[in-house]
């Protein structure tokens, strides 16, 4: 290829994986329903857009290293502690039952439908048994599901894929060693290749030991160090043994999570950033790879394993996994009606069926295309139809608005109890005891843990949170916990505004959404509430009371609408209205 051709099939790469995410995020779908069809299409129709003629040999190599990237940051969300209880056991039996149970069937069925030699067989069975967060999390986000549900259903996609990808390099190196017709042969070169997986991992959590917890490198630096780290660790395994350094990825990911030693940073926004790419790039490259006359013979086989899957395999897992659990029929089912596949899929099969092919296993040419339909077919079908579904099994969230209130000063807290009584389920978060106490007092429900730690934790945002409002006495942290926290929760973040005039550090100079406007900042409304005013909640009649002003409408269907500097929100009949009163000294003069 000449340059200009690299030039033009790199930035159509690029540029249709990014497009691609932005439509899917406008529409609220799954950015596979976008990115899959773009891709292959853009394959079918531009040459130059095919990764295999641009890379060349390269191609495979990349591909393994940029998933191992992937399979690290989900490493890092999963804080196997916060596992725990009922979730703990559901979770545990719809990974190890959903993995026998989905990778026996497809390995059954592969054979007869697909045409494959059984190894090819067991290579897609494997395959297909992951599904993912960079799917799930988005459906589930569309569903609302309960939470306990939504627990489930996001913890049995974080640990799926790497436990999938695992397997997949096992099986491979399986069917490579059985190509050798020594059953020893076979066996020791099994074994070195989980062995050398394993000690990479191992090499690799000790580098990044010495990076992020001996240098305290920071954010920028620790970001690159991780990268490199996994990088090169993933690279030098691949060297030793091929498709090892999945394995050494998902080790030193689980490591630096669960390992009190290590220091993270907190926000990895560059990091993120760059998964979120090489996402979209993957998925784009591998589905240009997949050209229309492999799917000509494939395509209805094909779509009835995926029939297979989702009619007798998913249901099954479902059934077995929540036997002697409390969980409802509702939630019974639409675990049974969530699993789609994701990027570890369509990127082991990318990797895996071009080394299978070269090695002469009959139908491992089969293995990518067909694995193609699956993640379209299971997408599609669980995007457009989890959520009726869910309505009908009456297990999705309340639509009411879901305030997170953070902040523990006594008004703070009567206006919890206000919002509460307004029919709304309020969440409370406070740093001292003294306040943590008086919420518990007061009936609210207290959040656990570290409100910023949760937060901006790779697979741990503020699931089911509709509103954080920022009320704590340091203006400095409510402005500082509103950038934080903004893209955190699936709604708007709004704090206290500082005193007029203010000289705090950040607080004056940072914008976000302020409660209230000028006339009732943080010190106003601790001074008149300390003067007598209290905060209630009452049904829309007319007008305001004298010397009561409004401070959120509640709306009739849920919604919480809170005065801002914009302006007030001007409530509706069948609203409920939440109002600071007068202080005393205005009461007693009438006023």
């Amino acid at each position: 290829m000449t340059a200009d051709q690299v030039f033009i099939g790199v930035g159509l790469i690029l540029v249709l994986a990014v497009g691609s995410q932005i439509l899917a995020s406008r529409l609220h779908i799954p950015a596979l329903i976008v990115l899959l069809p773009v891709g292959f299409a853009a394959g079918a129709l531009i040459s130059d857009v095919n990764p295999q003629r641009l890379f060349g040999a390269a191609f495979s190599p990349l591909v393994s290293l940029a998933v191992a990237v992937i399979l690290y940051d989900a490493g890092l969300g999963l804080d196997l502690a916060k596992l725990t209880g009922h979730t703990r056991r559901v979770v545990v039996r719809l990974i190890w039952i959903g993995v026998l149970i989905t990778w026996a069937i497809t390995t059954v069925l592969s054979k007869p439908l697909l045409g494959m030699d059984y190894r090819s067989a067991l290579m897609l069975g494997v395959i297909v048994v992951v599904s993912g967060p960079t799917v799930v999390g988005p459906l589930l986000a569309s569903v609302r599901p309960r939470d306990r549900l939504q627990h489930i259903l996001i913890w049995e996609g974080s640990l799926i894929d790497p436990v999938g990808a695992v397997l997949g390099a096992l099986v491979f190196h399986a069917i490579d060693a059985s190509t050798q017709h020594s059953v020893r042969g076979g066996l020791g070169q099994f074994l070195a290749s989980v062995g050398v997986g394993l000690a990479g991992g191992v090499v690799g959590t000790g580098v990044l030991w010495l990076l992020l917890r001996g240098l305290r490198l920071g954010e920028v630096l620790g970001t690159a160090a991780q990268l490199a780290t996994v990088v090169g660790v993933a690279a030098l395994c691949d060297v030793i043994r091929d498709d090892t350094g999945l394995i050494a990825a998902v080790v030193m990911g689980l490591a630096v999570s669960n390992l009190r030693q290590f220091d993270i940073p907190a926000r990895r926004q560059f990091f993120e950033t760059l998964v979120s790419l090489i996402i979209g790039v993957l998925f784009v490259s591998i589905s240009a790879t997949v050209t229309p006359q492999s799917l000509r013979h494939l395509l209805l086989p094909a779509l009835g394993l995926v029939a297979a899957l989702v009619i007798v395999a998913r249901p099954l897992v479902a059934l077995v996994s929540t036997l002697g659990t409390d969980l409802s029929g509702g939630e019974r089912g639409l675990i049974g009606w969530m699993a789609p596949r994701g990027i570890v899929a369509a990127s082991t099969a990318s990797t895996f069926s071009a080394a299978l092919v070269t090695k002469g296993i009959g139908g491992a040419a089969k293995i990518l295309p067909a694995t193609f339909v699956v993640i379209v077919a299971t997408v599609t079908l669980y995007g457009l139809t989890a959520k009726p579904l869910a309505r009908r099994l009456r297990v999705m969230r309340s639509a009411r608005s879901r305030p997170l209130l953070v902040g523990g000063e006594p008004w703070v807290v009567d206006l919890g109890r206000a919002l509460k009584a307004a029919g709304l389920e309020v969440l409370m978060w406070a740093g001292l005891e003294r306040q943590r106490a008086g919420i518990e007092r007061a009936g609210l429900e207290l959040v656990p843990g570290e409100l910023l730690a949760a937060a901006t934790r790779e697979g741990a945002a503020l699931e089911g949170i509709t509103t954080v409002l920022l009320l704590t006495a340091e203006d400095d942290f409510n402005a500082l916990a509103s950038e934080v926290l903004r893209g955190s929760i699936d709604g708007p973040v709004y704090r206290l505004g500082p005193p007029v005039a203010s000289h705090g550090v950040v607080a004056p100079f940072m914008g976000g959404d302020i409660l209230f406007g000028a006339a009732l900042s943080r010190p106003d409304l601790n001074r008149r509430y300390g003067q007598g005013a209290t905060v209630v909640a009452q049904p829309t009649q007319g007008a305001i009371p004298c010397g009561h002003d409004v401070l959120f409408v509640v709306r009739s269907d849920g919604r919480l609408d809170p005065v801002t500097a914009h302006g007030t929100p001007p409530p509706a009949t069948g609203d409920t209205v939440v109002l600071l009163g007068p202080a005393a000294a205005d009461r007693a003069d009438g006023t």
